[in-house]
């Protein structure tokens, strides 16, 4: 499913014009974006969790060369998902 699809189906069942469920969804997902930078969890309970992930420090391996590269420790987006939308997928 594409945005505007989603953005398609938020204005049918809610009733809304595309327009205003264009600006809802952008406006969730600055929101979403905007906790994860300071460091926030964000829980949506049945569907699922937004937080960030630390990862470490490697070594990689380059698999065409063989060369060894560095990667540095960073931070990540995750999503766990809820039970009731792990029930629904099954």
């Amino acid at each position: 499913m594409t945005k505007a699809e989603l953005i398609d189906k938020i204005a049918a069942k809610a009733d809304i014009s595309k327009k205003a469920a264009n600006v809802a969804l952008n406006t969730f997902v600055d929101s979403v974006t905007s906790a994860l930078k300071k460091g926030d969890r964000v829980s949506l309970v049945g569907f699922g969790t937004f937080s960030v992930a630390k990862r470490k420090a490697r070594i990689a391996r380059n698999p065409r060369t063989g060369e060894k590269i560095n990667v540095p420790a960073r931070k990540a987006p995750k999503f766990k998902a809820g039970r009731e939308l792990k029930n629904a997928v099954r």
